[in-house]
């Protein structure tokens, strides 16, 4: 199948999946299932591809298998969270202040700035599992071999990050308090840096092949918007407001990249 046409047929359908989504959250007046169909939106992109395309059969399972691992456990991770904890207050504020300033209503707010912005995002996010399983050659190699292990290391970094904080949480004991044991003490967001660790990993797997390597703006994309827009920037911003040791932490722990804590 020519790669236009993959495109067009994996756009119709995360398009489709988001307008149904978004008239389930209009029911619920609530936008933060959103988060787990981030995740499992690109597990359906990534098999949507795999049943559509004719590329090299042992790559194209490497990348299903590495999206559904990493796209399930965190679609789950996420629906878990929203149960247990309620609505994400950046929704509730970006939709809040759509309201005061602009007079749009739930409806409106919710289309135009998180669905409408968040689908094109995940179809150039995922772009290695897509175009990684286009080409029929050449067979896979070291380098993705390589990038398998990456994502699986990055997966787990993530996994344990997440299992790590839900603990924290659990504990009455620590209501208030900063989390800052664990992988949490070297960096400030390990989840988001697995995240990003295992997006490469797949996406050394996919550049194996010709078409793979320009899936490259998918990676590149998912860090910066981790590191510089809708992940530690909107994290870092409430947790200073809401708990004052924050700052504290803040200077003696790496932003992203895990590095032993400064002395403060």
């Amino acid at each position: 199948m020519e790669i236009a046409t993959l495109f067009l047929a994996n756009a119709a359908i995360l398009i489709t999946a988001f307008v149904l989504l978004w008239l389930v959250c209009l029911g619920l007046r609530d936008v933060t299932p959103i988060d787990s169909s981030w995740a499992l939106g690109m597990v359906v992109m990534a098999a949507s591809t795999f049943v559509l395309t004719n590329g090299n059969a042992e790559r194209k399972l490497l990348l299903l298998t590495l999206c559904a691992v990493w796209g399930i456990r965190l679609g789950w991770y996420m629906l878990w969270r929203w149960h247990h904890h309620g609505s994400d207050r950046r929704y509730v504020a970006l939709l809040d202040k759509a309201k005061r300033n602009r007079g749009w209503g739930f409806g409106k707010a919710s289309l135009l700035l998180v669905f409408a912005t968040q689908a094109p995002l995940l179809f150039l996010v995922c772009l290695p599992v897509q175009l990684g399983q286009v080409d029929t050659g050449p067979p896979l190699g070291l380098l993705g071999y390589a990038g398998a292990a990456l994502a699986a290391f990055g997966i787990v970094f993530e996994s344990l990050a997440d299992y790590q904080l839900v603990r924290f949480k659990a504990d009455e004991a620590n209501d208030g308090k900063v989390m800052d044991r664990g992988l949490w003490r070297y960096t400030r967001h390990p989840n988001h840096f697995g995240d990003a660790v295992s997006w490469w990993g797949i996406y050394l797997v996919a550049a194996e092949t010709a078409s793979g390597r320009w899936a490259i703006v998918g990676p590149v994309l998912l860090t910066w918007t981790l590191m510089k827009w809708s992940g530690a920037p909107t994290v870092e911003g409430s947790m200073r407001r809401r708990k004052p040791d924050y700052e504290d932490y803040i200077r003696r722990t790496a932003a992203f990249f895990p590095w032993p804590p400064r002395k403060v």
